[in-house]
């Protein structure tokens, strides 16, 4: 089969990317040809397809804004350049992954104007939620289901009126009924996006649930320090200033590994002998953090979808603590894998990561922990299921 895999970045920056290029290496493992479609940046990893990329545009005022409004809708650049990559690749499968804005939604329309089947994997909300999270003022909002106009109406976007009405206007083009007549499936990796993909007016007929996968066997440990740890992205959304205010009322070490836009706020204000800012690591230096931590912490506000942080650490024996929100607790089992708490609540997180610390290393079978992991987010599972999807018509 020839896929061709469409993603507005090319290079590790997020949980969409970690799909993107283990699906690509997946498929060619089992035989298939794979194509790219992606936009040109600096950090892209090489590509046989870039010549096919069409060129970066920023949404910055002084860095060709006008440029990138026109991406919103219609490029001519990416038009050209896709059609002659389905000419020049032709695939029997497009698969969409996060494409608005940069690059956007005029790449299903030309695939399916030329019979080809279209299947998009959802990693955030942004087909419901013109902003992506569902989230206003630090608060869960679902306002924009039903009326995407709230997204003006609350600065939604950046807290800015432009952002926001860009973010209104590209929703009304690219709305649910264009963008389902345009799709054959759409993905979910959680049960979670999936309801609310049908509250806001999707088929649940027309999205299949399936779980991200872990691409290799991770090496997992019983011997465990004394600390735990948070991986991803400093920002907002991951919920990290009660994570942090707990711990810093706390005797235990905790590791932040990472790094975002509030990463300097965060260091200022949480400086804590308890506390230690490991930044940004490449996975050889974070897998052995969180394979000999105590457990790891994911303290989102968001709706979580399916996160690749949980899934690592489940797959090296490491138990999680997670909110209790979004699909973060489709992945966990109070007392066999970790434990969930009330996401924002200070009290209870505390209490909580005080209860994982005295309940002694041997609370967990950490062995077991990893073996259920990988055989429920193994290679096989996920593409079988994806070939199903794939080849269903």
């Amino acid at each position: 089969m020839r896929i061709l895999i469409v993603n507005k970045f090319y290079y590790p920056r997020g949980g969409d990317c970690t799909a993107v290029f283990s699906t690509e290496q997946l498929l060619k493992d089992k035989g298939h040809e794979v194509a790219i479609f992606s936009m040109q940046k600096p950090e892209n990893v090489p590509s046989l397809w870039e010549k096919y990329f069409p060129k970066e545009v920023s949404f910055s005022v002084n860095t060709g804004f006008f440029s990138a409004v026109g991406r919103i809708f219609y490029s001519p650049e990416t038009v050209r350049k896709f059609k002659r990559l389905l000419a020049d690749f032709q695939p029997d499968v497009v698969h969409l992954h996060n494409i608005h804005s940069y690059l956007s939604p005029v790449v299903a329309q030309i695939a399916h104007q030329k019979g080809i089947r279209v299947v998009w994997t959802l990693h955030d909300y942004k087909l419901i939620c013109p902003s992506y999270t569902c989230l206003r003022n630090g608060k869960i909002c679902e306002a924009c289901f039903k009326k995407k106009f709230n997204v003006i109406r609350h600065k939604c976007m950046k807290n800015s009126h432009i952002a926001s009405i860009l973010a209104y206007m590209e929703a009304r083009w690219w709305n649910r009924n264009k963008l389902s007549r345009l799709t054959k499936t759409f993905v979910s990796p959680s049960r979670f996006l999936k309801s609310k993909m049908t509250e806001a007016g999707f088929s649940p007929e027309q999205i299949e649930v399936l779980p991200n996968f872990m691409p290799n066997k991770l090496a997992w440990s019983t011997e465990k320090e004394d600390y735990y740890c948070y991986t991803g992205r400093l920002s907002e959304e991951k919920g990290l200033d009660v994570l942090l205010e707990a711990a810093s009322q706390l005797p235990y070490k905790l590791k932040i590994i990472g790094d975002g836009p509030l990463g300097a706020q965060y260091r200022k204000t949480f400086s804590h002998p308890q506390i230690e800012f490991c930044g940004f690591l490449p996975k050889d230096e974070l897998y052995p953090i969180v394979q000999k931590a105590r457990f790891l912490v994911v303290p989102s506000i968001w709706y979580e979808n399916n996160p690749f942080s949980i899934i690592e650490a489940l797959c090296m024996g490491t138990p999680v603590l997670g909110a209790k929100t979004g699909g973060i607790p489709e992945l966990l089992e109070a007392g066999k894998n970790g434990d969930l708490f009330t996401p924002g609540d200070n009290a209870q997180l505390r209490d909580k990561i005080e209860a994982l610390f005295t309940s002694g290393e041997n609370a967990f079978d950490y062995k077991n922990i990893a073996s259920e992991a990988y055989n429920k987010f193994a290679p096989d599972t996920f593409y079988n299921k994806l070939i199903n999807i794939y080849s269903h018509f």
